[in-house]
């Protein structure tokens, strides 16, 4: 099958591979319909891509699915798009285990079939760009490393530098490069980069980064190589199985401070039977009407505490429905959110909506980072103890005193063999709230089970 893609990789976090992906992304979505990709388990980046391309970014992970799901998800999720501008993660090579490629760029690069061109930082670099990636093309000989692009590069006589050394070393071709260029850099903060939707100016700083890769980039060029690449698409054998009569009716949190979701998740949902309603606990008074069950994704809840903390009437309207038996999953910031208290960066503590009676607060570090095997310790609403479902956690803030059962047992594995175990995933009235960030396509009985759970309520509470 024929489906033009392109794998936007680095040599390495911070190399610059987040610049040239959302400024291929723009450039391009001037004159064709881009669907756009993150490999890994970030959210923040996502957000960008979808911004640009105004199609939603979707997530291929390596390591929280099977390999067959990541083909389905990028079939599914190309529907109507003319290119796949895929964005790596970290460096090229880097993912779950120094051993293996799970969870990396390359990974997901030979799932696909697709070419990668190859991020490259070209500051105080001239010959030595050659030795870096003929290293980077050696590492792996069945990875299709077709191009490279500098960033970071002094000029144009500095280009052509690194462009002779990479190409007579290598036989790799470039592509292009970028100067340096604060303007269009993007601001950070203490999970990454500041989610788009805070940034005012980002159209234009988008503009000016679109228009800076058509005057230093072969964008036409890129394109070629992603239409005309020899290897098809391996067409998956993956099907969703299960079923798909849940007629409910689920209330999504989404505004400013909670927005961390893969859309994969929030569509299986939909593709399963129910309706999504999205509200804002940062505006909205009360709770969407007729709703069977609640989903707070993860998010900066610290950087709007105060404001969350002002509307007490969604706060009250929400502990209400909680009390009264009503399903729901608080992820991350969602949890956070369900505490008595959130202390933010700077020690100010600020009343949330008090279901778990306990208080978060914010580090100066993060508390935990990484992939995860999650197991049910004991029946909700995900399923029945003994159920498994592969997770990512990756939050600076500290829940603590929470009178509460813990729903999971977490563990972390390298070669094999258990490096970490902890519990978490509060089990209160009918629902969790935890930290892990779950991809319900690496088990979506978890889908179906919280959606039964929902249909159940919804017969419960009448109104069929």
């Amino acid at each position: 099958m024929k489906l033009p893609r392109l794998v936007i990789a680095g040599t390495h976090s911070g190399a610059g591979k987040t610049t040239v992906a959302t400024g291929l992304m723009a450039a391009l979505s001037a004159k064709m319909r881009v669907q756009p990709f993150k490999v890994g388990p970030d959210y923040i980046d996502p957000a960008y891509h979808t911004f640009i391309t105004e199609r939603k970014s979707r997530n291929l992970d390596g390591w929280m699915l099977e390999e067959d799901v990541v083909r389905y998800l990028f079939r599914k999720n190309m529907q109507g798009a003319e290119i796949g501008i895929i964005e790596g993660v970290m460096g090229l090579y880097d993912g779950a285990e120094v051993s293996s490629q799970q969870g990396s760029t390359a990974q997901i690069a030979k799932v696909l079939g697709a070419p990668v061109v190859l991020v490259v930082d070209g500051r105080a670099m001239a010959a030595s760009a050659g030795a870096m990636v003929l290293g980077y093309k050696s590492f792996d000989p069945e990875l299709n490393l077709a191009g490279v692009i500098f960033n970071n590069v002094g000029g144009e006589g500095h280009y052509q530098i690194l462009k002779e050394a990479v190409e007579k070393y290598t036989g790799i071709r470039v592509f292009g490069y970028l100067p340096k260029n604060k303007e269009v850099m993007l601001p950070s903060r203490h999970l990454g980069l500041v989610p788009s939707g805070e940034i005012a100016s980002l159209r234009e700083k988008l503009s000016q980064l679109a228009n800076l890769i058509e005057k230093t980039v072969e964008v036409e060029e890129l394109v070629k190589l992603a239409q005309n690449w020899p290897q098809e698409f391996s067409d998956p054998s993956y099907t969703l199985q299960g079923n798909r009569e849940y007629p409910v009716k689920v209330a999504v949190a989404y505004d400013k401070a909670f927005n961390f979701y893969y859309w994969d998740n929030l569509e299986l949902l939909e593709e399963l039977g129910a309706t999504l309603e999205f509200f804002s606990p940062l505006k909205d008074k009360t709770l969407p009407s007729g709703i069977d069950a609640i989903i707070w994704g993860g998010g900066f809840p610290e950087v709007f505490a105060q404001e969350l903390e002002q509307n007490i009437s969604l706060k009250m309207d929400i502990k209400k429905s909680l009390s009264q038996g009503m399903p729901y999953y608080a992820e991350c910031g969602g949890l956070m959110y369900l505490t008595d208290s959130l202390q933010d960066f700077e020690g100010e503590k600020y009343k949330m909506v008090g279901w778990l009676q306990g208080n978060c607060g914010m580090t100066s570090r993060l508390q935990r980072f990484g992939y995860a095997q999650l197991t049910l310790r004991q029946d909700c609403i995900w399923g029945k103890a003994g159920d498994k479902i592969k997770v990512h956690e990756f939050h600076r803030s500290k829940t603590e005193a929470v009178d509460a059962p813990t729903a999971y047992s977490l563990i972390k594995q390298r070669k094999g063999q258990v490096t970490q175990q902890w519990e978490c995933g509060y089990l209160k009235g009918n629902g969790v709230a935890g930290y892990a960030h779950l991809h319900l396509y690496s088990n979506t009985k978890f889908a179906e089970n919280f959606l039964q759970a929902a249909l159940n309520y919804h017969k419960f509470a009448g109104k069929n």
